[in-house]
C-alpha cells in the first residue's frame, strides 16, 4: 500500500510560486513592491525555471503580461503592489478584457488586520477591477492559495479568454502552510457537433455571396491554417476583423481585406452585397461592425452563422441563424474538411473582392511629401520575415501598417483593439523577449511613445531588440482628424512640441535614426536590424496626411457649410 507523503509547510508566497510552476508559467513582468515581497524571495529560488522582467512602469508590466498572453495562448504574468501600482496596471487589465487575452494580474494588498480603515495604498480590487476582469478575488487563507490559482487559470482560458485579478494581502503571503499543490489546470472548452456541422454545410449550400469573417481568440498556427484550407477550398472570399489580420495570410487568393479602421471603403459595399455571413471567433464588436451599422440589430439582414466561444456574447446584439458555442481552434479543425463543391460559383464573386483590397493595398505612384510612410512600407514589406511580428499602438499612423503590410502566420499582428495609447513599445518589448530570433516592429505616434517609450530601458536590460517606427507629426493625430471634422479649423488641446526623440532612445540603450524622406527608410530599417540593440526609427511625417486616406484640407472642405 502506497502512503501519501503529506505536504511540507511553506509560506503562501512559496505556495503562490509554486502554484504558477506547476501551470505552466515561466516568467512574469512586474514592478517590484514592498506589499509581495514574500513572492519576490521565493521567486529568487526558482530563477533557473522562472524568470522575472521588471518593467520601469506598471502599465508597461501590464502591457507586456497582455501581450506575452496573445502571442503563447497562456495566461501572461503580471505582479504589482497595492494601490498606485493596481490602478497604473488597470488599462493592461482593460485590454486584456477587450481584447479577449487570457492573462492574470496578481497584485499585493494591505494586511488583513487593517481592512477598511484606508490603510496606506489600500484598495477594494473587487470594486476596482469588478467590471474589467473576469474573475476578481482575494485570498484571505494561505492554505487556499492552490485553490485559487488553479480557479486563475481556468478562468483566464475558458471559454471566451480573459484577465483573472487576485490580491494578495502581504501577511497572507508571509503565513505559513502545510497544504498540496492543485493539478495542472486545463482549460475547458466548448466543442461543436457532426451535426451543428452539418447545419452550417447545408446553409451555405444555398448561399449565392457567403463572406468569411474570422476574428477574436484562441487562433494558433495550426487552425489558422485550417480555416485558410476552408475557405480556399470552397472559395469563399475571407475577412478578419480589427486587428486580427495574421489570422488568414493576406497573400491567400481569398483574403478580402479587415474590418476595423484602416478598411477600404470598397470592402463595405461588398460587405452589403454579401447574402450569409459566416462569423468564425470574432464578436462583431463596435470596431468590426463599424459602429454597429454594417448590420442591422437585432435581425440582421443577411443570414448569420455566429461560432464564438462564449454563448453568452452569441446574440448579444445581432441574432444569428444559428449559433455555436465553440473555440476557434475546435470550429477551424472541424470546418476544414468540408467541401461544398461550390467554389465555381463562387469564384467571380471571391475575385471581385480580393481585386479590390490587391487595389487598394497598393501604394500611390507619386508620394504625399517628403516621407511617404504607404510607400515606405510598401517597398520593405515583401523582404520582411515570415514571422514577422508587428505590434501597434493606437492612432490613424497604424493604418499605415494595416494597410500596407503584409500579415500571415507564423507572423504575428499584436495591438489593442481598445483603442489603448502607450500599448505597441511594451508588447514589443514582451514580444521580443518571448521571441528573440524573430524581428519585431512596433508601430507608435508620437503621443503614444512619450507614454510607455521608456520601457526601451527593459528591453536594452534583457538584451531584447525590437524596431520602433516612431511617427512624429507633433499632433494627437485620431484627436485631431475627429477634430477637424467637426469642429474645423479650431484646433484645441491636439499639438504636441516634440524633443529629440533620438537622443531619448539613445540615452536608454537603443540604436536612433532620425528619417525625413522616403528614400531612407529601408537603409534606415535595415542598419537598425542590424545593430543588435532595440532601435527607434523616428519617421517625420506631416500632419496634413492625417490618415492613409484623408488631409486635413479634404476634412475642412468636407465640413465646411454649403451655400
Amino acid at each position: 500500500m502506497r502512503h501519501r507523503i503529506p505536504p511540507q509547510s511553506r509560506t503562501g508566497g512559496r505556495i503562490l510560486v509554486d502554484q504558477l510552476l506547476i501551470h505552466g508559467a515561466d516568467c512574469a513582468f512586474c514592478v517590484p513592491g514592498e506589499s509581495y515581497l514574500e513572492v519576490l524571495d521565493a521567486l529568487y529560488d526558482v530563477q533557473d525555471r522562472f524568470t522575472l522582467y521588471n518593467a520601469r512602469h506598471e502599465a508597461g508590466a501590464a502591457n507586456m503580461a497582455e501581450a506575452h498572453g496573445k502571442l503563447t495562448g497562456r495566461p501572461g504574468i503580471c505582479l504589482v503592489t497595492r494601490g498606485p501600482g493596481a490602478c497604473h496596471a488597470a488599462i493592461g487589465v482593460h485590454i486584456a478584457r477587450q481584447d479577449s487575452t487570457p492573462m492574470i494580474l496578481l497584485v499585493g494588498q494591505a494586511p488583513r488586520g487593517t481592512a477598511d480603515r484606508e490603510a496606506f495604498q489600500e484598495v477594494d480590487y473587487r470594486a476596482v477591477f469588478g467590471t474589467l476582469a473576469k474573475w476578481v478575488a482575494q485570498i484571505d487563507d494561505t492554505a487556499r492559495i492552490p485553490e485559487y490559482l488553479s480557479r486563475a487559470f481556468r478562468v483566464a482560458t475558458s471559454g471566451r479568454p480573459g484577465p483573472v485579478v487576485l490580491a494578495l494581502p502581504e501577511d497572507m503571503l508571509a503565513e505559513r502552510a502545510a497544504v498540496a499543490d492543485a493539478p495542472m489546470y486545463r482549460p475547458t472548452c466548448p466543442a461543436i457537433t457532426p451535426a451543428d456541422i452539418a447545419a452550417i454545410r447545408h446553409a451555405l449550400e444555398t448561399a449565392e455571396r457567403p463572406l468569411l469573417v474570422v476574428g477574436g481568440p484562441d487562433w494558433d498556427d495550426t487552425a489558422c491554417a485550417a480555416i485558410t484550407r476552408f475557405a480556399e477550398a470552397n472559395g469563399i472570399p475571407a475577412v478578419c476583423s480589427f486587428r486580427r489580420q495574421d489570422i488568414i495570410n493576406n497573400r491567400s487568393r481569398v483574403y478580402a481585406g479587415d474590418l476595423g479602421t484602416s478598411t477600404a471603403p470598397s470592402l463595405f459595399g461588398h460587405f452589403s452585397q454579401a447574402d450569409l455571413l459566416l462569423v468564425v471567433g470574432a464578436r462583431l464588436g463596435e470596431m468590426t461592425t463599424r459602429g454597429y451599422a454594417t448590420m442591422a440589430s437585432p435581425a440582421v439582414r443577411q443570414r448569420l452563422i455566429h461560432l464564438y466561444p462564449d454563448a453568452d456574447e452569441i446574440g448579444r446584439v445581432f441574432a444569428p441563424d444559428l449559433g455555436f458555442a465553440c473555440g476557434s481552434r475546435l470550429a477551424a479543425g472541424a470546418l476544414s474538411e468540408t467541401d461544398l463543391g461550390r467554389q465555381d460559383t463562387w469564384s467571380g464573386w471571391c475575385s471581385k473582392l480580393r481585386d479590390s483590397y490587391l487595389a487598394d493595398i497598393a501604394p500611390p505612384e507619386t508620394g504625399n511629401g517628403p516621407l511617404d510612410m504607404g510607400i515606405a512600407l510598401a517597398s520593405v514589406r515583401d523582404g520582411l520575415p515570415a514571422d514577422t511580428i508587428v505590434t501597434l499602438d493606437a492612432g490613424n499612423h497604424t493604418g499605415w501598417a494595416q494597410r500596407y503590410l503584409g500579415f500571415g502566420r507564423p507572423g504575428r499582428e499584436v495591438g489593442s483593439t481598445c483603442g489603448a495609447m502607450g500599448y505597441s513599445v511594451p508588447a514589443a518589448v514582451a514580444a521580443s523577449i518571448r521571441f528573440p530570433d524573430r524581428l519585431v516592429l512596433s508601430f507608435v505616434g508620437d503621443g503614444g511613445f512619450m507614454m510607455s517609450g521608456n520601457e526601451l530601458a527593459t528591453a536594452a536590460q534583457y538584451g531584447a531588440t525590437p524596431i520602433v517606427i516612431l511617427f512624429n507629426n507633433s499632433t494627437y493625430g485620431t484627436i485631431r482628424m475627429h477634430q477637424e471634422r467637426r469642429h474645423p479649423g479650431r484646433v484645441s488641446g491636439t499639438t504636441l512640441t516634440n524633443q529629440s526623440f533620438c537622443r531619448m532612445a539613445e540615452g536608454l540603450g537603443a540604436h536612433a535614426e532620425r528619417v525625413t524622406e522616403t528614400a531612407q527608410f529601408g537603409l534606415a530599417l535595415e542598419r537598425a536590424r542590424a545593430s543588435g540593440k532595440p532601435a527607434v526609427i523616428e519617421c517625420v511625417t506631416d500632419a496634413e496626411q492625417i490618415s492613409t486616406r484623408t488631409t486635413i484640407t479634404a476634412l475642412r472642405t468636407a465640413a465646411a457649410p454649403r451655400p
